[in-house]
């Protein structure tokens, strides 16, 4: 099976200058836990709600701070016609929760997911990655 079968295929992006209070109002109206920076027309950087509380909130950053100050800038990502198993592999020794999608043109097309992982029914597969991501620090 391949990851443009499980992916999520609304990916929502923003610029480096949003501030962190509309970071977090567009993952609480999306429901979703992440967000593409796009600058230029390519994928600067990621930011997650885990982002806004470790980096920004911890830190007594201002709401009106941009998103780039906190944003993680090296973007791990995955091709959309790659197979479940080798993809949730890397997410594990990576220890990603999420990768954003894109296609052999290196444009994006979607999000995969721990979430989405587990449910495409391939209990290995998603226990595997469970461990990779799960693990103690």
């Amino acid at each position: 099976m391949k990851i443009n079968e499980i992916m999520s295929r609304e990916v929502r992006t923003i610029s480096p200058d949003t501030p962190l209070r509309e970071v977090a109002l567009i993952m609480r109206q999306a429901d979703i836990g992440a967000l593409v920076i796009n600058q230029d027309d390519r994928m600067a950087g990621m930011v997650t709600d885990r982002d806004l509380v470790v980096r920004a909130m911890a830190e007594g950053m201002n709401m009106d701070t941009p998103v780039s100050r906190i944003m993680s800038d090296e973007v791990r990502y995955c091709f959309d016609d790659e197979e479940i198993d080798h993809v949730a592999k890397n997410m594990a020794q990576i220890e990603k929760r999420r990768l954003p999608v894109v296609n052999r043109d290196k444009r994006l097309v979607g999000m995969v997911s721990l979430a989405n992982v587990a449910s495409c029914n391939a209990d290995k597969v998603s226990a595997n990655l469970l461990r990779g991501v799960a693990r103690p620090h």
